[in-house]
């Protein structure tokens, strides 16, 4: 086959295959929580999860759950879905917030499990028997745990802090075993702890691999996992004695969303073969071949008709699913604008143009206004207050004292009543029992 048109169809070829993989994502909003203004519509529960702690439920506030509290330590709290995940792909984007003191410890996980909150609950990595699914653990603790620690957490501290993912079948008792830390299929290094700011952590579960990243960056990635449909997602977290505090901001998933879903368009009576072929175009790619199996000019041409044609029908499904979103985005936009009207944000507006004009004004009277001699005179009145209580204090005291000392004249003159009075009394003492009747036996 000639080069000149090898080049074209390899193109053509990667652009249709670019244009095929390239799919829209539907947020699964009976699995996610964090897309709305407030995560609960009456603040009680969130739709379509369950809620549970140790001893205490963890508590639900209108833009996260708190599922540790940053004091008393020793609690636990979990989330789960209460519906299944159907989708073979899918994506798992988790926002929370790890804060404590210096030595505060915890571990927060990430669970998706066929039974789900009926037999994992509150349960840590550390805690938990056996179940069948995935959980990815973030803690500053790893390795091994005795039965001091037995409750939570590992001994032997990492650096900052880590994120590894744990599978099991069913088979593996991991409260039982001594390295938990052997038993991971991936693990990254990442200081979680007092960032100030939410930590974002993205799974996702495709046909070909399955990947994590933290913060936009990858953790870790495999191509030889592939996990099971119908299983719950859940976020569980756990406290030490001196407790990490764990939020969970936002939980969201979503899954790919095909072309196809949307009804194609009317067809006129009279182009039944055409829509049928339009139809296999959409659904079914022209196969792959070598070049050394298209020899004539004609099959060359017919094998790019052929991707053009298919092309042509990904994008016009690809402009289809923009055109969907951009509706839906100015439905939200025109709710938006009814629920806070312009006279609001005219109002709110001209607020804050009032507040930047007083702060300009203040501004400007402290940078016009020179206040050296105001100051030159406040620090000579303070040295003349200075210099008169030093003159002045000591002689004022030493008046005070002489003045107010009692004479020596006086406290004799009490201290002799003083004794007279004693040797009256003793006188009189003594006359009376010597007048007394006396007794005889």
């Amino acid at each position: 086959m000639p080069a000149a048109f090898l080049s074209p169809l390899r193109l053509l070829s990667s652009l249709a295959l670019g244009a095929a993989v390239a799919r829209a994502q539907q947020l699964q909003e009976g699995l996610s929580f964090g897309h709305a203004q407030k995560l609960s519509p009456h603040g009680r529960a969130i739709p379509g999860w369950h809620i549970q702690g140790s001893p205490d439920p963890p508590q639900l506030l209108s833009d996260r759950v708190i599922l540790t509290p940053p004091y008393p330590g020793g609690r636990r709290g979990a989330i789960w879905t209460e519906e299944r995940l159907s989708s073979e792909e899918w994506t798992a984007d988790f926002e929370f917030r790890a804060s404590g003191p210096e030595r505060g410890g915890g571990n927060l996980q990430i669970w998706y499990t066929r039974d789900g909150q009926a037999q994992i609950g509150t349960s840590s990595i550390y805690t938990i028997g056996k179940f069948e699914g995935m959980v990815l653990v973030i803690d500053t603790y790893g390795g091994r745990h005795d039965d001091e620690d037995k409750l939570n957490y590992g001994t032997s501290m990492l650096q900052g802090g880590g994120i590894r993912g744990f599978l099991n079948d069913g088979s593996t008792e991991y409260r039982s075993q001594h390295n938990v830390d052997s038993l991971a299929f991936g693990h990254c290094d990442y200081a979680y702890r007092n960032l100030g700011r939410p930590s974002h952590i993205q799974l996702k579960q495709t046909r070909d691999y399955f990947q994590v990243e933290v913060d936009s960056r990858p953790c870790f990635k495999s191509d030889k996992i592939i996990l099971p449909q119908n299983y719950y997602f859940g976020v569980s977290a756990a406290s030490a004695e001196t407790p990490d505090s764990f939020e969970a901001y936002k939980f969201l998933i979503t899954t790919p969303s095909t072309p196809t879903r949307h009804q194609p368009p009317p067809i006129p009576p009279h182009q039944p073969a055409q829509h049928q072929q339009n139809q296999q175009y959409q659904h079914n790619p022209p196969a792959d071949r070598y070049g050394s199996q298209i020899t004539s000019h004609e099959a060359q041409f017919a094998d790019l008709h052929d991707r053009l044609q298919y092309l042509s029908h990904q994008i016009d499904s690809t402009s289809n699913e923009i055109n969907s979103i951009s509706a839906r985005l100015e439905e939200r936009h025109q709710e938006s604008l009814h629920k806070h009207p312009s006279q609001e944000w005219s109002s709110m507006d001209n607020r804050l143009n009032h507040i930047e004009n007083i702060v300009r004004s203040i501004q400007k009277d402290v940078e016009g206004r020179d206040y050296k001699e105001h100051l030159t005179d406040l620090k000579n009145t303070l040295s003349d207050t200075h210099r008169s209580l030093l003159t002045t204090l000591p002689k004022s005291m030493g008046d005070a004292v002489s003045t107010s000392a009692p004479k020596m004249g006086v406290f004799i003159f009490i201290v002799i009543i003083f004794q007279l009075l004693l040797a009256g009394s003793y006188i009189i003492y003594k006359r009376r029992r010597a007048q007394a009747p006396k007794k005889y036996l």
